[in-house]
């Protein structure tokens, strides 16, 4: 299940909705979601007990929340035929351990607003696609293929082979982001929120990248980094 008025809406838009379920004391206020659901095709049930959302989710449910359908999963192989679809130099994202849910939702909703083609993490050390990242993402992750592998390193090395540069992303790097290449195939590789990146991986980069730091604190937030970074790579191609 996932929860909150946006991530609903996206749910709808995406197909992935199968019932949705509305607090009777928010309906007017979750109209435009009765009238997709209701368009679709798709179940709504209005529960008259506050507690039917208290008990399953954290704050900021809105009274709304849906049942998902299976989303499509994508092989690292098919994340690298959607570039060449769109006529478009490869942008992906690689997720090396991003543990908290929250930051995990932050970082493909910048992921799917800057036109990422994929996003690719591992399935173990890694927060999973639930409720809580969902909502963070405010429904992006809806939108974005993703690829759930065993080891991130294989996909950097699948992607090497393929021309795509891998641009690692870390405290300490070799360049600025901005004095980096970054108008051709390239595959971003962001770290977890406490360690960034493994040494195996930070080693397998063809570069890795930093943002300066001017204040007293010694790093940013994860999702906050991948942001700058996303829309760096936007403003070399002319976006």
């Amino acid at each position: 299940m996932l929860y909150g008025v946006n991530p609903v809406l996206e749910a709808l838009e995406a197909g992935m909705a199968s019932r949705v379920y509305i607090y009777s004391g928010r309906r007017s206020q979750a109209r435009e979601i009765v009238e997709r659901a209701t368009a679709a095709g798709i179940e709504i049930k209005v529960m008259h007990d506050a507690g039917f959302f208290d008990s399953r989710f954290p704050k900021g449910h809105q009274g709304v929340a849906a049942d998902l359908r299976g989303s499509r999963t994508y092989s690292v192989e098919d994340l690298m035929n959607i570039p060449a679809e769109k006529g478009e130099p490869a942008f992906f994202l690689l997720l090396d351990g991003i543990e908290d849910p929250r930051n995990l939702g932050a970082v493909l909703r910048s992921a799917e607003a800057a036109g990422v083609h994929g996003v690719v993490m591992e399935k173990r050390r890694s927060a999973p696609i639930g409720p809580e990242a969902i909502k963070a993402s405010a429904g992006a992750a809806l939108h974005v293929p993703m690829a759930l592998i065993s080891n991130i390193k294989l996909a950097m090395r699948a992607m090497k082979d393929e021309g795509i540069r891998i641009i690692g992303a870390e405290a300490g790097g070799d360049a600025r982001p901005w004095s980096a290449d970054m108008t051709g195939p390239l595959a971003l590789v962001a770290g977890s929120e406490g360690r960034g990146l493994r040494r195996t991986v930070s080693e397998a980069c063809d570069i890795v990248v930093s943002l300066p730091i001017m204040g007293k604190v010694n790093s940013l937030n994860t999702s906050v980094a991948a942001g700058i970074i996303v829309y760096e790579v936007l403003r070399q191609r002319g976006a």
